[in-house]
């Protein structure tokens, strides 16, 4: 059996998530001043070297703007935030997602969805409607509800956008694996790996039948179902 190395955080990493945590916490507040570089150093017991490599990639995620001349600050991370920053208040949640933030991720999905299936009636081909037969057939595999789940689940929705054509709607949907990676296993865990299928499946067949309408309107049903409907997917 192998086991996975293990390796300690380093100081840096360290710094960057107590100060996440902080921000996240509502501990620094949006507009807040941090203090100077070396008495964030002196109190925390880090170098210099240390605060300023973090709070460059802090900055990087959206969370701190550095202001020349008048120091760092903290910013809404809603604004100036990427995928990035929402794995970070994932790790921040204990891996998992706030019901605010489920229910946004949903939101985009739906938009990402219906436009790739709108555009994929008109582009796939025979080999294409294959791809997502087998995807499909990917999905039924699994009766666990688990991982495996979701990553078939994952490829058969990355698949349609992939077939849309669109160049930014497959690297949008991929910028958002590991946390809708997340919300399919909490919807199978709930509901079933066989209403993941029929979901996907309704929509493969709109798919064949060239049925642009059907497609759209089975994509807004499930989705609805998830953010307000009969099978919402909410933290408790």
């Amino acid at each position: 059996m192998n086991f996975a190395k293990l390796s300690a955080p380093t100081l840096k990493e360290l710094f960057v998530k107590e100060l996440e945590a902080m921000i996240l916490s509502g501990k620094l507040k949006i507009g807040e001043k941090l203090p100077p570089e070396r008495t964030l150093a002196e109190r925390m017991q880090v170098s210099r070297a240390v605060v300023n490599g973090g709070i460059a990639e802090l900055a990087r995620k959206g969370f701190l703007q550095v202001k020349p001349r008048s120091g760092v600050y903290v910013v809404d991370y809603r604004r100036y935030g990427t995928a990035e920053t929402l794995l970070s208040i994932m790790n921040y949640n204990g891996g998992h997602l706030r019901n605010d933030e489920i229910r946004s991720i949903l939101e985009i999905k739906m938009i990402v969805d219906t436009l790739a299936a709108e555009l994929a009636v008109d582009k796939c081909t025979d080999e294409d409607i294959e791809a997502l037969e087998e995807r499909l057939a990917e999905m039924g595999k699994h009766d666990k509800n688990d991982e495996a789940t979701a990553d078939a689940t994952f490829d058969f929705y990355h698949e349609l956008c992939m077939i849309s054509d669109n160049t930014l709607l497959p690297l949008i949907y991929r910028s958002f694996r590991i946390p809708i990676t997340h919300l399919w296993i909490r919807f199978a865990e709930k509901y079933g790996n066989e209403t993941l299928c029929r979901n996907a499946g309704t929509i493969l067949e709109a798919l064949k039948a060239r049925d642009r309408k059907t497609a759209r309107e089975a994509i807004e049903k499930s989705l609805t179902a998830a953010i307000s409907g009969a099978n919402e997917i909410y933290e408790n």
